[in-house]
């Protein structure tokens, strides 16, 4: 099986997730929020809230809300 190249705010798949560690994981974050991922295990669902409350889900490539 041939594995996609992934980029930043590409969704991934939960399975992505789970294969994937905490640094090839924070990679798919936009530098600008990289400061506030808390690592594989804090993902809760595959998101993780910002500072502001804003959720970012990895699963989504973007914001829950847009």
């Amino acid at each position: 099986m041939e594995t996609r190249r992934l980029r930043v705010g590409m969704p991934i798949t939960p399975q992505e997730f789970e294969a994937l560690s905490d640094a090839q994981i924070a990679r798919l974050v936009p530098k600008a929020y990289r400061e506030f991922f808390p690592g594989k295990d804090f993902c809760a669902d595959g998101c993780f809230y910002l500072h502001d409350g804003q959720a970012w889900s990895l699963f989504k490539g973007g914001f829950l809300d847009d």
